[in-house]
């Protein structure tokens, strides 16, 4: 029969040294264990306009770029200094789009992989920064799935031709649609026009308008909601200017 024999002095300080070191191992593995390096985090850039994903499990489509599941600041368009009120904010989506006789702008379906929307204010070149704003626009961008980009115009298209006029409160508004060329893929303007009204809401006699621009860019979509002060007309020549830059960035954050 064998014998228990106790470990020497020598095989007692050998295990003294050995488990701490074990022990350290193990807490070090649990610490880092799934989280990304510290490169990996510091190269991939944070968006200030949050997006929000409509895919299942808040996942991207495979067929997407990752890049196009957030939308970031970017994106958006950014008027010049001498129009320029306020700085962009960033806007719920459900806020930012117009609406006239229904949710004609929030159709995007299920190949929507994201949105996100930003309003800036503006005023006229040459007033003074401490004027009344002579309007704000509103632009939302999505970004789709597939078709889903051509899809969405060709949804806005046929609602707005079912609108023609709704009401704003007690006053009648009409709706004029038409092409905008040379704009992004595909392009629609339209203008409402109602009744011109004072502060305490009496008629003035005159007309107020303001434009709605929706654009296809690739696989994303963008609608711009132009809105003057207080109910006055907007600025057609600074929306105009919007569009054109806006369907430009959205074009280079594409590519």
């Amino acid at each position: 029969m064998s014998r228990y024999t106790p470990p020497t002095n020598r095989t007692t300080r050998v295990l003294a040294l050995i488990l701490p070191l074990i022990g350290t191992v193990t807490v070090g593995s649990a610490c880092t264990d799934g989280e990304p390096s510290t490169g990996a985090a510091s190269s991939t850039p944070t968006p200030t306009a949050v997006a929000t994903s409509t895919s299942p499990a808040g996942q991207p489509s495979p067929t997407t770029s990752a890049r196009q599941t957030t939308i970031p600041t970017s994106a958006f368009f950014e008027l010049p200094p001498e129009l320029r009120k306020s700085p962009r904010q960033v806007t719920p989506v459900t806020n930012a789009l117009p609406k006239l006789c229904a949710n004609e702008f929030g159709t995007g379906g299920r190949q929507v992989t994201a949105s996100a929307a930003m309003t800036v204010t503006y005023k006229k070149p040459d007033e003074p920064p401490t004027n009344v704003p002579q309007g704000m626009i509103h632009q939302t961008i999505f970004t789709f799935d597939g078709d889903g980009a051509s899809d969405y115009l060709g949804r806005v298209r046929s609602a707005v031709l079912a609108c023609p006029t709704y009401q704003q409160g007690d006053n009648p508004v009409t709706v004029e649609s038409r092409a905008l060329p040379g704009v992004g893929d595909d392009a629609l303007l339209l203008t409402r026009t109602w009744a011109a009204t004072s502060l305490n809401g009496e008629r003035t006699g005159g007309t107020a308008s303001s434009q709605i621009a929706v654009a296809r860019v690739g696989n994303a979509a963008t609608v711009f909601d132009d809105q003057g002060w207080e109910g006055t007309s907007g600025n057609p020549a600074t929306l105009d200017r919007a569009v054109r830059d806006g369907v430009r960035t959205l074009d280079a954050w594409q590519r």
